[in-house]
This record gives structure tokens, sequence and C-alpha cells, in this order.
């Protein structure tokens, strides 16, 4: 009976150190036990190319067997592929092969009764079977060294890897401990039968573990659910999440406190990012549009991508090789951080010939809270925002606390305090009085206003008025009325900061030149004979002017740049013409479409 138990000393606590005094003291990993069954897989092969394999020196190091129709047969190992003998595969060599075989299910695999061999088929037109895959299945013992802490913590597990670097082989070991070493009770999701063998006796790879059969691939997530709702589990293991609605089933258990273990197709996290299909196993992705305030501060664009949701599992391993993987213990943390632009600081845990587990780390990026370095990264920004500004945030995090040396904390914490009281900034904006003894310039925060039409305004009127990019220099706030009715951040910040807020009606010049005439608490703005005609208009021409500036937006956003054509909204025949001689001035071509009152432009790409 395979089974033997292999106790494991893992200790935790080297996990917590720094990758430096990790390499320095390595963790022995003991041997690893393999049954293969070779015997059972030789069975079903045909004297001619069983003889063959059994004098092939390599033998304990087969993958598979290829048997294509009138080619010669192929087999394969780890290092080298070579062909067996000079004579092509007949049908009746496949037929002796497919009788000796179980049944082949919807996706055209079948299995050796009570082994862990995969036959796969190639079928014609016709369905007729022409070639056969013979895999060579392995139970293998000791596999999961490397993450047993982590199986232990009873977190979701998700399992990345290329096909044929060992997943499915480390899933079936990992149920394996589960249910014999931690008495859990798990249940096996087994769509092809690769984890626990064919027939309806598992294979003795899994343990105590319990294994459920689906009869066609496409019914997986049913048989999922299924699991849950009538076997009570403690821990559902999975193989090849591929679908939308697998990744449903798999969110669904979560949510119910089971421990899911799975497997997916792909390289690394940024793989599942990019797949629409399965990036709900790491939270989802949508895109999110930040106001002005926010993508100001943030440094960045107005349109990001954010995670939609926590993710169905919290400890991802990408399988680089048998023995090298790479491990993300907070999927949150990584996939945020990935989305940012930045790239994971995660560990890489390896197996080196002698058997000693290394575990190694990346210094590109440091992480924030990896504090035994250099003292510099204890330091603290000059001007903290946020929680850390308004002193409510937690000194020192008590996982760090358990990370580091008391003397330490201690250090931590005396800088902390001194980066929470912070003097207040000297304010540099010059000042003049003005004529009744007011304090010029004013500094003004636009928003939701082109800052083009308020900088003309200033520099023909001569008014004196400097725009700010900071909310907190501004002394007065200029936004269109349309964006700020909900916009209940800015009315609490400039509340507390004291600050107006004047609303303008249309983005227009007539309009924000009244605003700005209330600002400075003038009765009339005086227009020099030189000011352009066209920029300070009566106010009687507000539509004509919003036409115009809507034609100029249209043309400079959307048409130059992205070459697409746009109609603009309905406008009177007067109002068009402007329109159309400000689209000739880009060189543009336009018509006018459409039956009164609703007749409007359309303005065409080069």
């Amino acid at each position: 009976m395979l089974n033997p138990k292999t106790n494991i000393v893992f200790n935790s606590f080297l996990l917590s150190l720094t990758s430096e005094s990790l390499m320095s003291e390595p963790i022995y990993s003991q041997g690893i036990q393999i049954v293969d069954d070779l015997n059972k897989l030789l069975e079903i092969l045909p004297s001619t190319i069983r003889t063959k394999i059994e004098k092939h020196p390599q033998n304990d190091n087969l993958i598979e067997i290829v048997m294509d129709l009138g080619r010669l047969p192929e087999v394969r190992f780890l290092d080298e592929a070579s062909y067996l003998g000079n004579t092509p595969v007949s049908a009746e060599d496949l037929n002796y092969s497919i009788e000796r075989v179980g049944h082949f299910s919807g996706d055209n695999r079948a299995g050796i009764e009570r082994t862990l061999h995969r036959i796969s088929a190639i079928r014609n037109r016709n369905g007729e079977i022409i070639g056969l895959t013979c895999r060579m299945g392995r139970a293998i013992s000791g596999t999961i060294t490397l993450i047993q802490d982590l199986v232990e913590t009873g977190k979701s597990l998700l399992m990345l890897g290329r096909p044929g670097v060992g997943k499915t082989t480390a899933l079936r070991e990992i149920a394996r401990v589960l249910a014999d070493d931690l008495h859990k009770r798990v249940v096996i999701i087994d769509t092809s039968n690769e984890i626990a063998g064919d027939g309806d006796i598992p294979h003795p790879a899994i343990g105590r573990a319990r294994r459920m059969q689906v009869a066609s691939p496409e019914l997986q997530h049913k048989v999922m659910i299924e699991a849950v709702e009538n076997h009570m589990p403690e821990v559902i293991v999975i193989d090849e999440i591929g679908t939308e609605l697998e990744a449903l089933a798999a969110r669904t258990i979560a949510e119910r406190g089971v421990q899911l273990v799975g497997t997916a197709h792909g390289n690394c996290i940024k793989n599942l990012i990019k797949n629409p299909t399965l990036s709900d196993l790491v939270g989802g992705i949508q895109a999110v549009i930040l106001g002005d305030e926010e993508a100001r501060r943030r440094s960045s664009q107005k349109t990001i991508l954010e995670r939609k949701a926590p993710p169905t599992f919290e400890i991802a391993i990408e399988m680089l090789e048998c023995q090298r993987w790479v491990i993300h213990e907070n999927v949150s943390q990584v996939v945020d951080l990935i989305l940012r632009g930045g790239k994971p600081n995660s560990p890489i845990r390896t197996v080196d010939n002698h058997g000693y587990i290394q575990i190694s780390q990346k210094q590109s990026e440091k992480p924030l809270n990896n504090v035994l370095g250099s003292h510099s990264l204890l330091q603290t920004p000059e001007d903290p925002t946020g929680w850390r500004k308004s002193g409510k945030m937690s000194p020192v995090d008590t996982l760090l606390r358990q990370k580091v040396s008391p003397s330490l904390v201690s250090e931590f914490d005396s800088l902390l305090s001194a980066s929470w009281h912070q003097s207040e900034q000297i304010d540099h904006r010059v000042r003049t009085p003005g004529p009744n003894g007011e304090d010029w310039p004013i500094y003004i925060y636009p928003y939701g206003i082109g800052r083009l039409q308020i900088e003309q305004v200033i520099e023909i009127l001569s008014l004196p008025i400097v725009l700010t990019k900071d909310l907190h220099d501004a002394d007065v706030v200029v936004a269109l009325r349309s964006h700020i009715k909900n916009k209940s951040k800015l009315f609490q910040i400039a509340k507390v900061r004291q600050i107006p807020i004047h609303g303008v009606k249309s983005n227009t010049i007539p309009q924000i030149t009244r605003t700005l005439q209330i600002i400075l608490g003038m009765d009339e703005l005086k227009v020099p004979e030189t000011a352009d005609l066209h920029l300070l208009a009566r106010e009687g021409n507000d539509d004509e002017f919003e036409a115009l500036e809507e034609a100029r937006l249209a043309v400079e956003q959307i048409v130059l740049p992205k070459g697409q054509p746009v109609e603009l909204l309905p406008r009177s025949s007067k109002v068009r013409k402007m329109q159309h001689e400000l689209v000739e001035h880009y060189r543009l071509q336009s018509n006018s479409l459409g039956k009164e009152p609703n007749r409007r432009l359309r303005i065409y790409p080069v």
C-alpha cells in the first residue's frame, strides 16, 4: 500500500526571516518516494513496442508514449525523445491498446484501472481513433515540502504553471496530507480521473480523501457545488479550473468557508489578471474613473484598473520548475501592486541537489515591513497624508512586532511618533495689498472647468488671480455646477479648510468672466480695447460660444487623436455656419445632417 506518512519538520520561524538568513540556514527535505506502476502501462501496449521500452535504459524517466497510425511509435523521456524500431503503427496496434483501457470520456481521455496513467485519443472526422498518447502517471510523496507550512494554514491555495510542470502531482499529494496527516474532510473533484486514477476505486495515493467523478468536463462546476451541499467537506480539491462557471463556483465555495486547493493554466498571476475568464480567481478587474483631485494626488490617469473583490484564493504559487516555486502569500497585495505598475517581491523556494530547501528573494524592491535591512526603510515621508497625518494609524502592526526585536520596535515607534508631529507649512504665496486693502493675488482652484478659458480671461483682463493645482493652497474653488452636485468629498474638504466654492453655470467665457467678477468684488470688468472679441462675448451670445467650444473639443479630443467622426448637438443654421468655419480652420470636412429643429453637424477625420 502506498501512503507512507512523511513526518516533515518545517520550521515556520525561519520563514519570517529575510532571504539572507534563510540562505545561511537551509532546511533539509526528506527523500521523495515514487510509485509509477510501469508494468500496468506496458501491458496495454503491443508486444513489439512493450519489449523495446522494457529494454530501454531510461525507462525510469519515461514521460509518455505516442502511437499515431501509419507513423513510427515514439517514446519520450525527461531529456530526450526517440523512435521505437522501423515498423509504423498499424490499426491492429491501436485496437490492441484501446481494448485494454477504460472508456474514453467526452474529452477523449481514458485510464487504466487503479492507476494514474492517462490515455488520450486523437480522432478523425468520422470519430475513429487514429492516435494515442499514453502518459505515465506517478504517485510521488514528499513533493509539497516546499509549501508544507502553507497547506497547514487552512487558506485556499492556487497553483499556476505550464503543462507538465507537476501541478496535478502536487495536488494529489496535498490532498493526501490534508486527509491523512491533518485529518480533514477532503473531497476531490476529479474531472478526467487524473488525480485519483481510473475506475470506481480511487488510487491509494490520495489517502483518506474522497473522490467525486465528473461525467463530462462541462459539468465540473455543478459537481463542485454538489460536493459542498451534500458531503460537508472541509477542503475541496479541483484540477484545471478553466471556465467562467468554474471560477464562479470556486468563489461560491470559498465564501462558504471551505478551503480550496486548485490549479489553473498560466505561468504567473499576470496571466490570470489578463484572462477575463479566470480573473475572478484573483479578485476580478474593473475600470475605475478617478476624480480630478484623486487622479492628481496619485499622479495617474483618470481611468485606472483596480481589483473588484477579494480574491477567491488567498495564496498563489507559481511553479516555475519541478522544485522551484514562487510563493505569493497575499494575493490581494500582489494583484494591487501589479495593477499599479509595480513588481511583486515574493520569495522563491527551491530544493537543491542535496535535498535542502533554499528561500531567496529579489532585492529590486524592498517591502515596507522588511525592517531588518537598513534603518532607511523606517523613515517616513516629510509630508505624510491620510491616516498617518490624522494620527489615527496604529504605531506598529502586530505582525511586524512579531518579526523584529523589541529594541527595533521601540526605535520604530519613536520614529513614527516624531513623524506625526509635523510643523505647519510656511505660506510661500506672495501677497500684495489691493485697492481696498485686500490681499492680491487670489489663488483659485478650478474644478471641472477648462483651464485654458480661465487663463485667457485672466491674461486679457489682467486680473489679480493665480491658478493653483493644490486645493490646500487655494483661496477659492471655482467649479462647474454640474460637477459639484454629488462631490461630497470636495464640499467636506472645503468646509474643513473654510474655502468658499463658486459655481459656474456653463464652461463658457462669459460665465467664467462673471464668476471672476463676483470673486473680485468688481461691479463691472473693464475690457481692454485690444481684447479678442471672439473670446469675450456679450452675455447674449452664450449659445454661440458653447457651440464653438463643443466643436473645438470634439476636433481636438476625438477627431484628430482618435480618427473617429463626431456628431454635435442640434444647433440653428447661424450657429452651424460658425461651426463649419471653425472646422475648416483644422482642415477637416463637416456636413449638416437631420431635419430642423434637430439638424446637427458631423465632423469627419482626415
